[in-house]
């Protein structure tokens, strides 16, 4: 099926950043899935691993999850025997999450997965097109890299 012309909408950085980050996140998630690991759940794996022991309330502000929706990943992960959550030694009464051996070694496996499918999404840029492309994402996402 043939795209519809709107050279005006199709030029539109705007335009252009959505359908890389679409066809970016497709790569991924197939990437993902083929580890039986969903967008969401890498995404919790990996701020565990930087931050454990993290307290569930802080790891779901840093990574800006509502709070059900976590609970729901991580009792999905706890449940795979990828987490667990124990009482936090500096306040008691709240949960500590961390990584298990068999969480990072899942971690490990999809990070590469992603690294390989960001690898096919760049793979029409040279080396120094990507790092170039990279910086200047960095700088127009509001983000410090």
């Amino acid at each position: 099926m043939a795209e519809a012309p709107l050279p005006a909408i199709r030029s539109l950085p705007s335009w252009l950043l959505g359908r890389a980050a679409a066809r970016g996140r497709a790569l991924v998630a197939g990437a993902l899935a083929a580890e039986g690991m969903k967008m969401w759940h890498h995404v919790v794996l990996s701020a565990v691993r930087d931050l454990a022991p993290v307290a569930q309330a802080d790891l779901g502000r840093s990574i800006g999850l509502d709070p059900k929706d976590l609970v729901g990943i991580l009792n999905d992960l706890q449940g795979a025997g990828l987490v667990v959550r124990a009482p936090d030694a500096r306040d008691r009464r709240k949960n500590a999450v961390s990584l298990t051996d068999d969480g990072a070694r899942l971690l490990a496996r999809c990070e590469q997965a992603a690294r390989a499918a960001n690898d096919e999404l760049l793979a029409p840029l040279t080396a120094a097109e990507r790092e170039q492309f990279t910086g200047l994402l960095i700088r127009i996402s509001g983000t410090d890299g």
